[in-house]
Protein backbone atom coordinates (compact mmCIF):
# COMPACT_ATOMS: atom_id res chain seq x y z
CA UNK A 1 0.00 0.00 0.00
CA UNK A 2 1.26 3.38 -0.84
CA UNK A 3 2.08 5.69 2.33
CA UNK A 4 -0.72 8.43 -0.27
CA UNK A 5 -3.27 5.67 0.37
CA UNK A 6 -2.19 4.79 3.48
CA UNK A 7 -2.42 8.21 4.90
CA UNK A 8 -6.19 8.33 3.25
CA UNK A 9 -7.48 5.37 4.63
CA UNK A 10 -5.94 6.98 7.87
CA UNK A 11 -7.71 9.86 8.00
CA UNK A 12 -11.15 8.05 6.94
CA UNK A 13 -10.68 5.91 10.14
CA UNK A 14 -10.14 8.88 12.36
CA UNK A 15 -13.33 10.72 10.59
CA UNK A 16 -15.67 7.65 11.30
CA UNK A 17 -14.15 6.93 14.65
CA UNK A 18 -14.77 10.60 15.31
CA UNK A 19 -18.51 10.69 14.08
CA UNK A 20 -19.34 7.65 15.58
CA UNK A 21 -18.45 9.32 19.33
CA UNK A 22 -20.07 12.22 18.69
CA UNK A 23 -23.37 10.26 17.20
CA UNK A 24 -23.16 8.39 20.65
CA UNK A 25 -22.39 11.68 22.58
CA UNK A 26 -25.80 13.48 21.29
CA UNK A 27 -27.89 11.22 21.20
CA UNK A 28 -28.57 12.46 24.91
CA UNK A 29 -30.10 15.52 22.92
CA UNK A 30 -31.84 13.47 20.91
CA UNK A 31 -29.50 15.27 18.23
CA UNK A 32 -27.45 13.86 15.37
CA UNK A 33 -24.13 14.98 14.16
CA UNK A 34 -25.24 16.90 10.85
CA UNK A 35 -28.20 18.53 12.87
CA UNK A 36 -25.58 19.65 15.46
CA UNK A 37 -23.34 21.01 12.89
CA UNK A 38 -25.79 22.81 11.71
CA UNK A 39 -27.10 24.42 14.66
CA UNK A 40 -23.24 24.63 15.01
CA UNK A 41 -23.13 26.88 11.68
CA UNK A 42 -25.88 28.76 12.38
CA UNK A 43 -24.28 29.86 16.02
CA UNK A 44 -21.26 30.30 14.12
CA UNK A 45 -22.95 32.82 12.09
CA UNK A 46 -24.04 34.88 14.54
CA UNK A 47 -26.88 36.17 12.10
CA UNK A 48 -30.60 36.76 12.70
CA UNK A 49 -31.28 34.31 9.31
CA UNK A 50 -29.09 32.45 7.60
CA UNK A 51 -29.77 31.89 3.65
CA UNK A 52 -29.91 28.19 3.02
CA UNK A 53 -27.61 28.62 -0.07
CA UNK A 54 -25.10 29.72 2.13
CA UNK A 55 -25.06 27.07 4.77
CA UNK A 56 -25.10 25.10 1.79
CA UNK A 57 -21.84 26.12 1.11
CA UNK A 58 -20.57 26.32 4.30
CA UNK A 59 -21.95 22.74 4.80
CA UNK A 60 -20.37 19.20 4.65
CA UNK A 61 -23.55 18.03 3.64
CA UNK A 62 -25.03 17.68 -0.16
CA UNK A 63 -28.01 19.81 -0.53
CA UNK A 64 -30.60 16.73 -0.37
CA UNK A 65 -28.78 15.81 2.94
CA UNK A 66 -28.67 19.60 4.18
CA UNK A 67 -32.64 19.85 2.92
CA UNK A 68 -33.50 16.84 5.63
CA UNK A 69 -31.05 17.87 8.04
CA UNK A 70 -33.01 21.29 8.04
CA UNK A 71 -36.33 19.63 7.56
CA UNK A 72 -35.35 17.35 10.99
CA UNK A 73 -34.95 20.52 12.76
CA UNK A 74 -38.18 22.49 11.93
CA UNK A 75 -40.44 19.87 12.55
CA UNK A 76 -38.25 19.61 16.03
CA UNK A 77 -38.83 23.33 16.66
CA UNK A 78 -34.96 23.46 16.12
CA UNK A 79 -35.07 26.35 13.64
CA UNK A 80 -37.09 28.23 11.35
CA UNK A 81 -37.57 28.65 7.91
CA UNK A 82 -38.99 31.56 5.90
CA UNK A 83 -38.65 33.07 2.48
CA UNK A 84 -36.42 36.76 2.23
CA UNK A 85 -37.50 39.74 2.08
CA UNK A 86 -34.76 41.18 -0.48
CA UNK A 87 -35.14 37.57 -2.42
CA UNK A 88 -38.34 35.50 -2.82
CA UNK A 89 -36.50 32.71 -4.06
CA UNK A 90 -34.12 32.61 -1.14
CA UNK A 91 -35.16 31.07 2.03
CA UNK A 92 -32.93 31.95 5.29
CA UNK A 93 -32.88 29.70 8.39
CA UNK A 94 -33.23 31.19 11.73
CA UNK A 95 -32.35 29.62 14.88
CA UNK A 96 -35.28 29.63 17.71
CA UNK A 97 -35.00 29.61 21.29
CA UNK A 98 -35.51 25.84 21.68
CA UNK A 99 -32.89 25.17 19.42
CA UNK A 100 -30.22 27.46 20.98
CA UNK A 101 -31.31 25.53 24.47
CA UNK A 102 -30.44 22.07 22.54
CA UNK A 103 -27.32 23.43 21.30
CA UNK A 104 -26.40 25.16 24.74
CA UNK A 105 -26.98 21.77 26.20
CA UNK A 106 -25.44 19.23 23.72
CA UNK A 107 -22.12 21.65 22.71
CA UNK A 108 -20.07 20.68 25.56
CA UNK A 109 -20.15 16.66 25.10
CA UNK A 110 -19.57 17.53 21.68
CA UNK A 111 -16.15 19.63 22.38
CA UNK A 112 -15.36 17.15 24.60
CA UNK A 113 -15.14 14.28 22.27
CA UNK A 114 -13.15 16.78 20.04
CA UNK A 115 -10.72 17.65 22.66
CA UNK A 116 -10.58 13.82 24.02
CA UNK A 117 -10.13 12.51 20.23
CA UNK A 118 -8.17 15.10 18.57
CA UNK A 119 -5.57 16.23 20.63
Amino acid sequence: MSNLLGEWRRLLDRHAAVSCAMEKALQPYDIGLSEFETLDRLVDAACGDYRMSELAEDSHLSQSALSRTVARLERDGLVSRSMCPEDRRAVTLCLTEKGRAVYDAARPAHRAVLAEMLF
